[in-house]
């Protein structure tokens, strides 16, 4: 994977929205080992100790602060820049705060995007496009099946619902201006990639599992459990985003076949509760506990979510490569190496995507 990788963005102009994000920061350090120019569209990162503010070298990338809602600015600098390739991460990305603020939630994630892709439709070029939303984009039945591709999306909560209603309005936009029909004419190619719950090194995102349990471990207190039986399609950041760039090339080579959406999840048997999580966790860690606290107030959550991966695995030859067990023990050595000297960050996160990258090597031999 990775000559091919290098081979389709070596060189090439790749603009990210959400780069100071934590997917974003860790895409933007893969795609600068891969030999690309990067432009990067966000907000101010969200702490001081984010990914990208430790690892990312300033050197390596054209960053620009701005708000996605900011259609003229973003414009301005998707049009100056020209791209190869888009890759759209940006987004208020958290369920519980989206009960907080539901209309800008709604706002960010689904009129954000239109404005991105009118700024597309002004791009006189061929370019590659892959819109990342989430598995939460499907109307969740709480059943053991996993969900399909073309199964029914929607939302119970605004970010759920703001994620689905962002499918809408690329769907509507793929059809009216960037139909596959008329590839010849516009020269786009048009791509989703929803991914399960992503955990890594660096996301210090509020109410999520794995940030969670860093911050208490690492101030030795015990970690405060509220859906221990909550399902979810764990898998470590490096593989949804080599999935990512993996559809960008495909798109890239048959726009037509692959300007579609595609699920990118870990392998069944990795579909683990909190709770077991939280206990592998704490074992790679090496010490702490943690406690169940039911609030009967708290918001709703889905308790039950897995996808099926086997489009990706037929059409892109995408296969997860780490179990639930390895992702973990890679987003818990980042956590405790920071807490012990964070001066080794940088070089530890390039360790482990090179070593992640040969492992895909091992796993297409």
């Amino acid at each position: 994977m990775r000559a091919y990788l290098q081979n389709k963005y070596k060189g090439k102009r790749v603009f990210v929205t959400g780069h100071t994000g934590f997917k974003g920061a860790w895409l933007v350090q893969l795609l600068s080992m891969l030999g690309a120019e990067v432009k990067g569209y966000a907000l101010e990162p969200y702490t001081k100790d984010d990914v990208y503010n430790i690892v990312i070298d300033p050197a390596n990338i054209h960053s620009v602060i701005g708000d996605l809602r900011n259609n003229l600015l973003l414009e301005k600098e998707l049009l100056s820049f020209q791209p190869d390739y888009i890759f759209h991460l940006a987004a208020q990305p958290l369920v519980r705060l989206s009960y907080e603020i539901p209309a800008e939630t709604f706002e960010i994630n689904a009129i954000g995007t239109a404005y991105l892709l009118d700024s597309v439709k002004k791009l006189e070029k061929p370019c590659s496009v892959i819109l990342i939303t989430t598995d939460k984009v499907y109307h969740n039945y709480e059943w053991l099946y996993p969900y399909r591709e073309n199964d029914r999306l929607g939302g119970y909560d605004p970010y759920s619902a703001s994620k689905a209603c962002a499918e809408l309005v690329i769907d509507s936009y793929r059809n009216s201006f960037f139909n596959k029909q008329h590839y010849a004419r516009h020269q786009k190619g048009i791509a989703v990639a929803r991914a399960g719950n992503v955990i890594g090194g660096g996301d210090w995102a509020k109410d999520r599992l794995i940030p969670d349990i860093a911050r208490a471990l690492g101030s030795d207190l015990p970690f405060v459990m509220r859906n221990p039986q909550a399902v979810r399609p764990w898998q470590h950041v490096l593989e949804p985003l080599t999935g990512y760039l993996l559809l960008g090339g495909k798109l890239s080579e048959e726009p037509q076949l692959y300007s579609d959406a595609f699920n990118f999840g870990p392998n069944a048997s990795d579909t683990l509760t909190v709770k077991e999580m939280a206990g592998i966790a704490i074992d790679c860690w090496g010490s702490g506990q943690f406690e169940v606290v039911s609030d009967k107030a708290q918001p709703h959550e889905a308790g039950l979510l897995k996808l099926d991966i086997s489009k990706a695995q037929a059409q892109l030859d995408w296969h997860p490569v780490l179990n639930a067990k390895a992702a973990v023990t890679l987003s818990m050595e980042w956590y405790k190496t920071f807490f012990k000297d964070k001066t080794h960050l940088k070089d530890l996160t390039n360790e482990q995507i090179n070593s992640f990258l040969q492992k895909t090597v091992n796993e297409h031999a």
